[in-house]
């Protein structure tokens, strides 16, 4: 359905928000169900304004139930008009509290949310609902805000789709956690075609199945390809022709790229050029590269190896804006809260577990962000982008690792005597303290309020081609030791880690 549509039902809709409700700190919130569920839920977010939702409306399909009051929320019109409803009244959530939707049905909605913009949250079920039991396997349940130590930032806007919308896109790195999340929302914009490259024939089987729920792997958007392999990513954007490239494809786990920094090499830094040289000659409109706030004044193999992706990009977007060609940009951020392998779904394994929950330090801090914000960080960055930018979100105050626990577990129902924190030490390459931006660059405003940007940095541009040369040659040749001298080299200012990282300081109490 259209965005544009303003029948008479979505203006009368508009005139019954409640006022207090309009004026609320809290998201704006949709919830998609007008039965026992969804009436409770909407009474119980009206009572607990903490949950950081407030809600404006609710959608059902029984004509009975149109213009009827929830709980003092009106009944929209049907789940049809999702999209335009949430564009309408300007929704920043959309609740789906239906117990036992189809799973394509879910996914339906969950993409016309999508497309105005709006996050997603699940009801886990009725039941859990009415009895506040909050598990920890349903993760968007939490009060994330309470988490990461700040209000949910809502990202994406609809004029994303005029990037999107009729286009040709490529995702790397598809079946990962963000390339995923990318690929669901891509496909709520309307692409001419949307292409899911993954190296990983399992996760492109999950990815497809996640998205249309059938995976029978005969569609042509589904690319098995290696990005390290720099004939086939040419032949791929030869027969392809992209016109917007999302790369999320990456190594990205900080310990194990130490001790194999060729690896890191070959992936981030060798696997980032070969996309970028590629976009270049089949005239890529929009190229944009994820990378993460471990690539600010690095001190880990991973992030020397992302800033290198980075300064790959940025050479390359300012040879094409003298060429008047296409537009590239990088996207940098911090820990993404319920991705695969990220610090959450780590946590809940391990008090799941029964066992101790291991924490580096007891002072260590990180910025965290939902990845409905990371991806909708990666698409705004897409539409901003003039050429040459990093963008990056205004992730406030960083949390305390330790406070972090401290929040989940309690909201999981955990007591203080039944959770055990064990610290274990900074690993090699490790900060206590990330940053955002590094001591040279500057933090410039964008259009959009909570999104900052760094304009290209030319530190390292000029001997970036010759020292990549011998970088890769060192890294082809798995030679580690001068893999990590040609990283120092490329990065002034970046060491590489000692062999062993600094020892814990004692004593340090476990547990709460």
């Amino acid at each position: 359905m259209s965005p544009n549509r303003t029948s008479a039902r979505l203006q009368a809709a508009r005139t019954r928000i409640p006022e207090q409700r309009a004026d609320s700190s809290g998201l704006r919130t949709l919830v998609v169900g007008a039965g026992a569920a969804g009436t409770a839920l909407v009474r119980d977010l009206d009572r607990t304004p903490e949950f950081g939702l407030t809600p404006v409306g609710v959608l059902d399909d029984d004509p009975t139930k149109a213009g009827r009051d929830v709980s003092g929320s009106p009944v929209l019109g049907p789940l049809a008009d999702l999209t335009a409803l949430a564009l309408a009244h300007h929704a920043q959530v959309v609740v789906l509290a239906i117990p036992g939707l189809p799973h394509q049905r879910v996914r339906e909605l969950a993409t016309a949310a999508a497309a105005a913009g709006a996050a997603v949250r699940y009801l886990p079920s009725f039941l859990s609902a009415l009895r506040r039991e909050v598990v920890g396997s349903d993760l968007r349940t939490l009060d994330v805000n309470r988490l990461i130590g700040r209000q949910e930032v809502h990202v994406v806007s609809p004029d994303v789709r005029t990037v999107i919308e009729g286009r040709r896109i490529l995702v790397t790195g598809a079946g990962g956690s963000i390339g995923s999340e990318l690929c669901r929302q891509v496909q709520a914009f309307g692409p001419a075609e949307l292409y899911m490259l993954d190296h990983d024939e399992s996760n492109l089987h999950r990815l497809q199945l996640d998205i249309w729920g059938e995976a029978l792997l005969t569609d042509e958007s589904l690319v098995i390809a290696d990005i390290r392999d720099r004939p086939r990513i040419q032949q791929i954007f030869r027969d392809l022709r992209p016109e917007v490239v999302f790369h999320a494809a990456a190594h990205k786990h900080l310990p194990l790229l130490e001790r194999h920094p060729s690896e890191a090499v070959k992936s981030n830094v060798l696997g980032t050029d070969h996309l970028v040289e590629a976009a270049l000659a089949t005239g890529v409109e929009r190229f944009v590269l994820i990378s993460t706030d471990k690539a600010a004044d690095p001190t880990s193999v991973l992030g020397a190896s992302k800033r290198l992706a980075e300064l790959i990009v940025q050479a390359n977007a300012r040879d094409a804006r003298n060429l008047g060609t296409g537009v590239f940009a990088a996207v940098r951020f911090g820990n993404v809260l319920g991705s695969r392998g990220s610090l959450l779904s780590v946590l809940e394994e391990q008090l799941r577990s029964g066992g101790p929950v291991t924490v580096t330090h007891p002072d260590v801090t990180r910025f965290f962000m939902t990845i409905e914000e990371a991806v909708g960080l990666v698409l705004e960055a897409g539409r901003m982008a003039e050429g040459g930018e990093v963008f990056v979100l205004d992730m406030g105050e960083p949390v305390r690792i330790v406070d972090l626990v401290h929040n989940f577990a309690e909201q999981v129902q955990l007591g203080a005597d039944e959770v055990e924190i064990r610290y274990t030490g900074l690993r090699a390459g490790e900060k206590l303290n990330e940053a955002l931006f590094s001591d040279t660059e500057e933090r410039l405003p964008t259009a959009h309020p909570r999104i900052y940007a760094t304009a290209a940095n030319a530190t390292g541009v000029e001997d970036l081609a010759g020292g990549l040369t011998a970088l890769y040659g060192a890294a082809t040749g798995n030679a580690d030791p001068v893999v990590r001298d040609c990283l120092a080299a490329l990065l002034p200012g970046y060491k590489s880690a000692p062999t062993r990282p600094p020892a814990l300081a004692t004593p340090y109490p476990d547990g709460f």
